[in-house]
């Protein structure tokens, strides 16, 4: 898949609050300070598409990027922030779940977890809770620029054990680094055959 626009679509804390015209959505999340900001402006290939910062908890808001006028892509506000006050952080859950569990038109949802590091609890938790509510997700290991290739493959194969002691089978998984665009083929691939399987299955409705 080729991007060749990238359309800043609007914000909302509420599923009433997205943009009216109705398109497949792709959604993203992470931990604080995960790179998602840097990895969305990656594969659009537009540095300043979305807000990047060194101060983790930016996103407060779900934010939808119209991609080539067919599909959204959205950035979601992270899980996990330490800095923020109770009431906040309880608020930011909200916006998080209320577009994760009520969105119709989610295909889709890219949880970003940092690749040097073994996956923590409350990564964990969240691909639990995901499981549980039957929310389709694939993983994007981040950062992967940071470690040598025998230490990035030595932790992802720790990190997919870990995955398989509560999942039967994998979930989608890619690799990615915004600096080098390591997996941005790949993910951008990816969202193209769920696509068309969109397409087919509008094209031929089960009976």
């Amino acid at each position: 898949m080729k991007i060749t626009e990238a359309l800043f679509a609007g914000s909302s804390t509420r599923i009433s609050e997205k943009p009216k015209q109705r398109f497949p959505e792709f959604a993203f999340i992470g931990r604080s300070n995960v790179g998602k900001s840097s990895l969305i402006n990656m594969l659009c290939n537009n540095r300043k598409l979305a807000l990047t910062s060194s101060k983790p908890g930016k996103t407060r808001l779900v934010n939808h990027f119209l991609i080539n006028r067919k599909w959204y892509l959205v950035d979601l506000p992270g899980y996990g922030y330490a800095k923020i006050s109770a009431t906040g952080k309880q608020k930011l859950e909200q916006v998080i779940r209320n577009y994760i569990n009520l969105s119709q038109e989610m295909v889709l949802l890219f949880v970003l977890i940092d690749s040097r590091h073994e996956i923590g609890k409350i990564d964990m938790d969240f691909l639990i809770e995901l499981g549980q509510s039957r929310i389709p997700f694939a993983i994007i290991f981040t950062k992967a620029d940071k470690s040598s290739a025998s230490q990035l493959a030595s932790r992802l194969e720790q990190n997919k054990k870990q995955i398989l002691e509560l999942w039967e089978e994998l979930p989608p998984i890619f690799v990615s680094s915004s600096e080098t665009g390591m997996g941005r083929e790949e993910i951008l691939s990816y969202i193209d055959q769920v696509l068309e399987t969109i397409e087919n299955d509008n094209q031929h409705p089960q009976p």
